[in-house]
């Protein structure tokens, strides 16, 4: 039996970033491949369930792909190692996915962003979903601003590394994609929950002691000041908050992309007056603010590029000049982020009781209801004709 080399999710994730080619075979059922995969600008995806796999040449199956590095994938890593095994008769160079896509989940990695705040910014990306967090620092102390329940040692940890405490933890709406790690680190940590004042309505049950942020309110973390905007019409509680007058967190308001999607709390029938109070929430809370502002959204898709610093951000004047939506009057604004809106979030009921205190999640259970792409974006084929 031929050893069969594999590749971490970590290195496969720096491959697609440096923009290799990379070939993923992906042997799971077709139902699951549906659900979720492995993509990204470089990345040639094809799905071959591993019982129709070990049945064909090998050749045959990698005929009509790149073959410089060839990836095999599965649920955990184990089925997919036997179909490497079969794909090594061919001249291709393959491995299989330690941990297969439960590990692809668990992947996050983090950048520390360029910008004119006086605070440092961490930037945590999770690239099986898009989710973006966020760690502000400034002497030592520091605030998690979206932070992931999957992911709330991680922040902890970095925070460490820049030798501060969190002080907060903050999130920018109640969110229908991942699960909050707000509560969490409020009961393990020092940390003080925060959610937004205008989100509360929606029914927050938290069972851990939290505080509301109102628009105009502003946290002190260090010497800088984090300053609440009321920015709805992604959710009704959405609120961007502002860092020492130079970065933005938008949230799920504005991405690097694309718009948000108006429909998540409002429904089909609520949606064209949430797209108007985007419309105007952008263009009177966020266009107003200075060209320079660096833009740090909640999510980011394959759409998106990455900035010089490999971070998912980009300048207001940079995204004005890119985005056409943010150029339009109000009824064509509706119209366009109405049209061609994506599925909904998998699970995205569950996800947001969870939210709202009205449930327990786990980490394994959030981690198996976060799987597949976050859609809380609008289409980014509307954005930009």
């Amino acid at each position: 039996m031929s050893r069969v080399p594999e590749i971490t999710p970590e290195e496969l994730y720096a491959k697609i970033q440096a923009g290799e080619s990379v070939t993923i075979v992906d042997v799971r059922q077709p139902h699951e491949f549906e659900k979720w995969r492995i993509e990204g600008p470089s990345v040639e995806t094809i799905n071959v369930p591993d019982r129709k796999l070990s049945r064909m040449d090998p050749a045959v199956a990698l005929a009509d792909v790149p073959t410089e590095t060839v990836v095999t994938v599965c649920g955990t890593g184990k089925i997919s190692r036997g179909s490497a095994r079969h794909l090594q008769r061919t001249d291709a160079d393959v491995r299989n996915l330690a941990g297969g896509m439960e590990a692809w989940a668990d992947l996050s990695v983090h950048t520390e962003l360029t910008t004119d705040a006086d605070a440092t910014i961490v930037q945590f990306r999770r690239p099986s979903s898009g989710c973006l967090a966020y760690l502000v620092v400034s002497g030592d102390a520091a605030a998690v601003i979206d932070p992931l329940l999957a992911f709330a040692g991680e922040y902890v940890d970095v925070a460490a590394d820049y030798g501060a405490t969190i002080r907060y933890a903050v999130d920018t709406h109640v969110h229908a994609d991942h699960v909050s790690g707000v509560r969490a680190l409020g009961e393990h940590t020092e940390a003080t929950a925060v959610v937004p004042e205008a989100a509360t309505d929606r029914g927050v049950e938290y069972d851990v002691a939290y505080e509301t942020i109102a628009d105009g309110d502003a946290l002190a973390v260090g010497e800088s000041a984090i300053e609440a905007i009321h920015t709805p019409g992604h959710t009704s509680g959405m609120t961007a908050y502002y860092v020492d007058e130079a970065v933005l967190f938008t949230g799920d308001g504005l991405f690097v992309e694309s718009v948000a999607r108006p429909d998540l709390e409002a429904g089909s029938e609520g949606a064209p007056e949430a797209a108007a109070q985007l419309y105007h929430s952008l263009q009177e809370r966020v266009l107003t603010l200075p060209e320079t502002t660096l833009i740090a959204p909640g999510h980011y898709s394959d759409a998106a590029e990455p900035a010089a610093d490999g971070s998912y951000t980009a300048t207001l004047g940079e995204l004005v000049e890119a985005m056409d939506a943010l150029s339009l009057p109000v009824e064509e604004f509706i119209e366009h982020v109405l049209r061609d809106m994506p599925p909904r979030p998998a699970n995205h009921a569950q996800i947001i009781d969870g939210n709202l205190g009205q449930r327990d999640l786990s980490r394994q259970r959030a981690l198996q209801l976060e799987r597949g792409p976050n859609n809380c974006a609008a289409s980014t084929d509307a954005m930009t004709e």
